[in-house]
């Protein structure tokens, strides 16, 4: 059995992540997802979440992650995501007030309360891992 597999996160930006890991967890549309090595291969939907890697030769690194999808095939797990911002670059104050400006929006129609639910969801997860990016020290 494989003690590691290939990971790659990859934005429309830029590529974030090219490493050995010996875990991923994934956020997909329907909850988390943990990847271990010699994985069955799958593709699945991304949703809102934290995105957490355990490299191989040590240490996690997080992500918040909103959309895209996953792919395992063979010994490489590609994450092609929307957008996904390293835990690390994350500011509390800016999380904060996005978080009260997004909980002051009022909608108008179903759609507009759909995309004003999910910027709420999203601001309070920012803000949940600022906290424990804080606290971690990173």
């Amino acid at each position: 059995m494989a003690k590691s597999f290939k990971c790659r996160l990859i934005t429309p930006e830029a590529r974030l992540v090219d490493a050995e890991a010996t875990y991923v967890s994934i956020p997909a549309h329907d909850g988390l997802m943990g990847v271990l090595p010699s994985r069955a291969p799958f593709v699945a939907k991304l949703g809102l979440g934290e995105l957490t890697i355990r490299h191989a030769e040590g240490g996690d690194r997080s992500f918040l992650l909103d959309g895209g999808f996953g792919q395992m095939s063979g010994d490489t797990l590609r994450i092609l995501a929307e957008h996904a911002t390293p835990v690390e670059k994350l500011n509390l104050a800016d999380a904060e007030a996005e978080l009260a400006e997004a909980s002051a929006r009022k909608a108008t129609d179903p759609d507009e309360m759909d995309r004003i639910t999910h910027e709420r969801r999203r601001a309070r997860l920012k803000v949940r891992l600022a906290k424990d990016a804080r606290g971690r020290g990173i």
